[in-house]
């Protein structure tokens, strides 16, 4: 029998023996809806910084973490796209979300993430993010192989992460990075398992997102909107809240606008939203994580170059990154 929509564990399952076969992991009623876990509101998916030598360097780390307690975040996400994720080993990603976990104000939510190109892998690394103190995983689609991920295969990915994941699961579709977005009929299908708690998207197709809004409404899941780009426009078709790069720079701006959104001051809200959409599309999908680092630094945090085979940005891309936060009035 179905267990009860929920989200936060009753207590933390035993983690998995390497190499446990997944059938191990059965799905059992250990979520009481009555500690549904809201993710309402803005997280910055945050960047790592890198030494010289390109070893993470957690003391720049914990000095942005500092910097962000002081902004109204409803949290962090540790290891999404803009961390640098693929790059780095699995020891290093439990590591950031550990050293995360120790700096966070009590209050705020660690969204870690814990995907992998296999459903085995994981399973395994979502285990240890939630040991090193997630208190939801973000799940990419995996995309190695795109051209065989149909819906079936992620359904069955996405299922098995969750039964065996003793924290919420939170989908991920990034199709600019992975060339693949989660089809509409696999979120519908997912969002009624019991511990798949909302989805990432960060495709920037608003019809799609209403839509996705509408067909779960019945399962209470919750959508996060991936950009700053179309954070107004989430948040007018039912998102929740978003997961945006942008936040790392301007998290006190983008807060702000959540606010004028939920309150319904539109008219605010669109003329803060038209000042983001040239400063969000250069750290995203135009010059991408070395122009957020880049921004970083402007504004005070530590971004640093990025870790290699990423490029540091040319004179010209720098200028252009400049041009649209000065032009924007943020410079």
């Amino acid at each position: 029998m179905l267990c009860a929509r929920a989200w936060r564990a009753l207590s933390p399952l035993a983690p998995l023996r390497t190499g446990a076969h997944l059938s191990a992991c059965k799905p059992t009623c250990r979520y009481s809806s009555a500690a549904r876990l809201d993710l309402s509101g803005i997280y910055p998916p945050i960047g790592t910084p890198f030494t010289e030598k390109e070893d993470v360097d957690y003391q720049k780390l914990e000095e942005n973490l500092q910097i962000y307690a002081e902004i109204p975040f409803k949290g962090l996400v540790v290891q999404g796209s803009n961390g640098e994720y693929p790059y780095l080993t699995e020891e290093e990603r439990v590591e950031v979300v550990r050293t995360v976990r120790r700096s966070l104000p009590a209050g705020k939510l660690l969204m870690a993430g814990s995907g992998c190109e296999s459903t085995r892998a994981t399973v395994q690394l979502t285990e240890k993010m939630a040991a090193a103190g997630a208190d939801a995983v973000l799940v990419v689609t995996p995309c190695f192989y795109k051209g065989k991920m149909d819906s079936r295969a992620l359904i069955q990915h996405f299922t098995k992460v969750a039964d065996c994941s003793p924290v919420p699961v939170v989908l991920y579709s990034v199709p600019a990075n992975t060339g693949l977005e989660l089809p509409l009929d696999a979120v519908v299908q997912l969002a009624q398992h019991p511990n798949i708690l909302a989805l990432k998207d960060s495709g920037g197709d608003i019809t799609r997102i209403g839509l996705i809004v509408h067909k779960t409404k019945a399962q209470d899941f919750q959508v996060l909107a991936g950009s700053a780009g179309f954070l107004m426009a989430a948040y007018c078709v039912g998102a929740v809240g978003g997961v945006c790069a942008l936040a790392n720079v301007l998290g006190r701006e983008l807060c702000e606008l959540e606010r004028l959104c939920v309150s319904g001051r539109w008219e605010e809200a669109r003329v803060l939203q038209q000042r983001l959409i040239e400063p969000n599309a250069a750290v995203t999908r135009k010059l991408g994580v070395p122009a957020l680092k880049q921004a970083m630094e402007w504004f005070g945090f530590h971004g640093g170059a990025c870790r290699s085979p990423l490029q540091p940005l040319t004179e010209a891309e720098t200028q252009q990154l400049r041009k649209d936060f000065s032009s924007n009035g943020w410079l």
